[in-house]
């Protein structure tokens, strides 16, 4: 069964195209051609540049040039006129001006209490305890006794609105540190083996040659696993010395320098020795005078993925990057010291 659409199209089968185009003129063959590009400008399949005819009549521009488009448009925004107003500016404020009301205060009138002569000369001249006596002899001891202030839920014949002033409990301060340097300083260079912790935290009146001795001392020594160097106002020289020590120094675990006045150079010592030191597992440098710089934070984090033995280590980075990168590292080598542990078991 044949469609009626298709009875329509029967007449065209016998039509010649090429004879139909032969007798176009040069200007109707310009025009078909346009209208048969413009047949499906939404193609999906072909790029967008080629789904229409470039009809652009102006020459092109060349490459782009960023600073010739730039004074075109500032050209083109300076002769471009502004829109007049329809209603000039002039600058007139209109309405009233605002002005917050003001609440009166609440003034409270304290009543005069005028005393005899006699009265008023016994009274300044009694002491707390003829006055506490007084006050208990007229029923009103909640005057000097009362350590609460005035709440409002007491009868009227009371007057505890006067508090009794508490004693202040003393606040002492964190005794000092009773390590002694000179007697910890000789059982270091003894390579004394009851001796595997040394703490000289808030000892700020160590010399400087001392704190030398004791970086010297930890070179040869083979028991001291811990040693703590915490607010002490050590400086780069004292960091410097500790670099060497690490390099020479294979028992040591943990070293503590934070509250100090190590800059970026004193730290990046510490960290080219702790890339060649395999037995450090904890440092702290944190809390330094000044901060290290993205630099110094930057060289840590490159350290840290370096050593594998690092798995404490106590700063607090400033910059994202540096920071990932070293909490990473240390995951990193944590997980190695569970895996190391684990084939021991």
């Amino acid at each position: 069964m044949a469609l009626p659409f298709k009875k329509d199209l029967e007449k065209y089968k016998e039509i010649d195209e090429d004879e139909i185009l032969n007798k176009l003129s040069e200007e109707e063959l310009k025009q078909l051609e346009n209208a048969l590009e413009e047949m499906d400008p939404e193609n999906a399949l072909l790029p967008a540049g080629m789904r229409q005819k470039d009809q652009t009549a102006k020459p092109a521009t060349g490459p782009f040039d960023r600073d010739r488009l730039l004074n075109y448009l500032e050209k083109e925004a300076l002769e471009y006129k502004d829109r007049e107003d329809f209603v000039p500016y002039t600058g007139e404020r209109k309405g009233k001006v605002w002005v917050p009301k003001q609440k009166p205060m609440e003034t409270r009138q304290e009543e005069a209490t005028t005393l005899d002569p006699e009265l008023e000369e016994a009274l300044s001249s009694a002491t707390d305890t003829e006055l506490c006596d007084l006050a208990a002899i007229l029923g009103v001891h909640t005057l000097v006794t009362s350590t609460q202030t005035y709440d409002g839920t007491s009868n009227k014949e009371s007057y505890n609105n006067v508090i009794k002033g508490e004693k202040v409990k003393p606040v002492f301060d964190e005794p000092p540190n009773p390590t002694n340097v000179e007697e910890t300083l000789q059982r270091i260079k003894s390579d004394d083996a009851s001796l595997t912790e040394v703490n000289l935290n808030n000892i700020k009146n160590i010399p400087i040659p001392t704190l030398k001795d004791f970086a010297k001392a930890l070179e040869r020594n083979t028991h001291v696993k811990k040693f703590s160097l915490a607010a002490t106002r050590s400086n780069d020289p004292i960091a410097v010395a500790f670099s060497d020590m690490l390099r020479e120094n294979k028992t040591l675990k943990s070293l503590n320098l934070e509250s100090n006045f190590i800059t970026s150079a004193g730290v990046q010592a510490l960290v080219d020795a702790l890339r060649d030191n395999d037995t450090l597992t904890e440092i702290k440098i944190d809390n330094q005078r000044q901060q290290l710089g993205a630099t110094a934070e930057m060289e840590i984090a490159k350290m840290l993925e370096q050593n594998t033995s690092i798995t404490k280590f106590g700063y607090h980075f400033t910059q994202q990057g540096p920071r990932s990168r070293a909490a990473a590292a240390i995951t990193k080598n944590n997980d190695l010291v569970r895996r190391k542990r684990m084939e021991r078991e």
